[in-house]
C-alpha cells in the first residue's frame, strides 16, 4: 500500500498533531483528545494504527494518547524521563517499524526533560537517509522551544535546548523536514512563523534563535524570554501524565436553554461564557457574563475559567448547535468538559424582560479625541509585553489580558474605561471582565491598534 502522511491542526490552538504510514499500519504523533480524525483517515487508507507517539507532556491541550489506544489497540511511546501512569518509556535510539517505514526516538530535553524527537526514516525510497523529524516542542518553525518550566534551573535547562538542536538534530541533515507539535498562535513559543513547511537547512539559515551558535549566547536569547503561563497548563500536565481525563469519544453537542432555565442555573453558579462577536456584545450582554469570542477560546478560556464550575453558552444565532458544538470542542481540548447548554443571541432574554448590559463600541476616532482633551479615564491595553514595546498609546495602562484578574485591583472603578488590543478581540475580553467586576462605564475601542495604523493615532514609543 501506498505511504501516507498527514498534519492534523486543531484550530486556534497552534497544535499540529500527524498520523503517518505504509502497508496497512500507521502511527499517530501526540494526537489531541478528541481523537475520531486519527481513526477515519487510517480507514480511509486502509491501515490500523500500530503505535502512538508523545513527544513529551504537554502542557497546553489535552492529549488524546489513552483514548485512541483504548479505540484502536495502539501501543503508547513517550519519555522516560517522567513517571506517566500509561503507556511505555522510551529512551535513546528506540526503533519502530510502522509498515515499511522505520522510526527511531532521540532524547532531546531543553523544553521539558523527558522531550523525545522521532526521526522518520522510509527505507524503500530513501535508504538510510532520514526523511524528517517531529521536534515535538523543541524546534519549531521560526522559533524554538521555551524553556522556562522551571525557573530554578533556568540556565541548565536553556543549555540542554542548545544541545538537543545542534548536537542532535541539526545534524541529521539540511534536507530533512521539520515536523514540530505548534505552529503560529501557540503560547509554547512566541516567533513561529505562519508557514508550517521547513527543513532543518531552511531553519539552520533562517530560524532567528538559530543564529545564536555559540551555546553561551543560545542560553543569554533563552533567558531573556518572556513566556505567559495560563492557569490551567497545571491540570494539562495531571491530566497528561496520568492519561487521565474523562474519555471523549466524540464532540458532543452542548443542548439548547430555555431562557428561564439558563438563568436559574446562573444565578446558581453557572458561568456565562459569551461567545459571540464584539459587535454583537457591544448591543447587550448578560450581566456578569465572561464574553469570549468565540475563535478566541482555545487562547483565552483557560486564563479564565474554573474546572469545578459548570459553564453556560451565548452563541450566536447562525447555525446555533454547529456553534455550540465547536465551542465545546475548544473547551474539551483544555479539559473544560462541564457545559450545560446554550442560548442563542440575546432576543429572548431581552423578551423576558431580565436586565442586560452593554460594552459600546468605541471608534478610534472618538479614542484619539478623548486623549487629546485630557479627559480623565482609563485606557487600559490588554496586549502582550512584545506587541506594547512597538508603542503604546499616550497615558495608556498596560496589563496583559491573561493577568487581569489579579490585578484589577489597580484599576479606578470610579473613572471610565475603555479597553484596547490588536484588533478589539481581546479587548472586549477585558471589557467584560471590568463589567464584571463592578466597572460602570466601559467601551472596547473595536479596531484598536489596527485602526490606529490605519487612521493614525498618537503613539508613544520608546
Amino acid at each position: 500500500m501506498s505511504f501516507f502522511f498527514q498534519p492534523v491542526h486543531s484550530e486556534h490552538l497552534g497544535h499540529i498533531s500527524y498520523i503517518f504510514g505504509r502497508d496497512g499500519e500507521a502511527a499517530v504523533v501526540d494526537p489531541r483528545r478528541d481523537c475520531e480524525e486519527y481513526v477515519a483517515i487510517a480507514r480511509a487508507n486502509g491501515a490500523r494504527i500500530t503505535y502512538i507517539f508523545e513527544t513529551h507532556r504537554n502542557e497546553d491541550y489535552v492529549t488524546g494518547s489513552a483514548e485512541l489506544a483504548a479505540r484502536t489497540g495502539a501501543e503508547i511511546r513517550h519519555g522516560e524521563d517522567l513517571p506517566f501512569t500509561y503507556g511505555a518509556p522510551t529512551g535513546e535510539d528506540f526503533q519502530f517499524l510502522v509498515g515499511g517505514l522505520r522510526v527511531v526516538s532521540m532524547k532531546t530535553p531543553g523544553h521539558t526533560d523527558e522531550s523525545l524527537s522521532y526521526v522518520l526514516y522510509d527505507p524503500e525510497s530513501a535508504g538510510r537517509e532520514p526523511v524528517g523529524v517531529f521536534t515535538g516542542d523543541v524546534l519549531f518553525v521560526h522559533d524554538t522551544g521555551r524553556t522556562d518550566f522551571f525557573p530554578d534551573r533556568a540556565e541548565e535547562v536553556a543549555g540542554l535546548l542548545y544541545d538537543s538542536i545542534f548536537e542532535k538534530i541539526l545534524p541529521l541533515g539540511d534536507h530533512v523536514l521539520l515536523w514540530p507539535a505548534h505552529g503560529a498562535g501557540s503560547v509554547c513559543g512566541s516567533t513561529m512563523a505562519e508557514r508550517e513547511v521547513s527543513t532543518l537547512g531552511l531553519e539552520r539559515r533562517t530560524n532567528p534563535a538559530l543564529k545564536f551558535t555559540k551555546r553561551e549566547d543560545f542560553i543569554k536569547k533563552k533567558l531573556a524570554e518572556k513566556h505567559t503561563k495560563p492557569p490551567y497548563f497545571h491540570m494539562m500536565e495531571k491530566y497528561n501524565l496520568h492519561g487521565s481525563a474523562a474519555p471523549m469519544p466524540r464532540v458532543p453537542t452542548p443542548p439548547p436553554l430555555d431562557v428561564d432555565d439558563f438563568a436559574e442555573r446562573a444565578e446558581n453558579g453557572m458561568r456565562v461564557v459569551d461567545t459571540r462577536s464584539p459587535e454583537a456584545i457591544a448591543g447587550a450582554l448578560i450581566p456578569g457574563s465572561l464574553a469570549i469570542p468565540l475563535h478566541m477560546l482555545p487562547a483565552f478560556a483557560g486564563w479564565f475559567l474554573e474546572y469545578e464550575r459548570p459553564i453556560g453558552l451565548v452563541v450566536d444565532d447562525a447555525a446555533p448547535d454547529d456553534l455550540a458544538r465547536s465551542a465545546m470542542r475548544y473547551l474539551m481540548r483544555l479539559g473544560f468538559d462541564q457545559v450545560e447548554g446554550y442560548i442563542t443571541g440575546m432576543s429572548e432574554w431581552e423578551k423576558s424582560g431580565r436586565e442586560y448590559d452593554r460594552i459600546p463600541a468605541v471608534h478610534v476616532d472618538e479614542l484619539v479625541s478623548r486623549i487629546e482633551s485630557d479627559e480623565d479615564f482609563t485606557l487600559l491595553d490588554v496586549r502582550k509585553d512584545e506587541e506594547v514595546a512597538h508603542g503604546m498609546l499616550p497615558d495608556a495602562k498596560h496589563v496583559f489580558l491573561g493577568h487581569l484578574p489579579d490585578r484589577i485591583g489597580e484599576l479606578d472603578k470610579s473613572k471610565p474605561a475603555i479597553t484596547f488590543c490588536g484588533s478589539g478581540q481581546r479587548a472586549i475580553i477585558a471589557a467584560s471582565l471590568l463589567k464584571a467586576e463592578g466597572f460602570k462605564d466601559v467601551g472596547d475601542a473595536l479596531g484598536s491598534m489596527a485602526a490606529c495604523s490605519a487612521r493614525g493615532c498618537p503613539i508613544d514609543r520608546e
